[in-house]
């Protein structure tokens, strides 16, 4: 499967007292690159799909720190999808600065019904939106 590569310049409320990104901020930077993903196959993390709401909401997520990175530094971030299961996607990310891997990250998402009263239910994958999963980026 592609990956998708998108940047992130860091921001100074990105850091922390000793100047490098505080750690949750690498959660945000998977969610915002995961949101490019999938963006660029015509799909999202929730919307209407087939007459149905669906969501995408995340029952997994870790992060390793190889180094540090600091204000002003542009991180690229590779997003591939590591499997698909059957009601289940897991993401794998790499965050590179200067081409050297600083960190690594997963997150593993289950695909639901959103119900009108916001209640949420586990189904399969839609095959139709499995299949844009898997093709390759439409916009790059």
């Amino acid at each position: 499967m592609s990956t998708h590569r998108t940047t992130r310049r860091i921001e100074f409320c990105d850091t922390d007292m000793a100047g490098i990104v505080h750690f949750a901020n690498f959660f945000r930077f998977m969610e915002s690159a995961e949101v490019e993903f999938l963006r660029a196959r015509g799909v999202s993390v929730k919307l209407d799909w087939e007459g149905q709401t669906i969501g995408f909401p995340r029952v997994s997520a870790r992060c390793d720190y190889l180094k540090p990175a600091r204000f002003e530094d542009l991180l690229d971030v590779l997003v591939s999808i590591d499997s698909i299961g059957r009601k289940s996607v897991t993401y794998r990310f790499e965050f590179l600065l200067r081409n050297e891997v600083i960190a690594r990250g997963q997150v593993t998402s289950v695909c639901c019904l959103v119900l009108p009263d916001n209640q949420l239910k586990a189904i399969e994958i839609p095959e139709s939106y499995r299949k844009r999963l898997e093709s390759p980026s439409s916009s790059g």
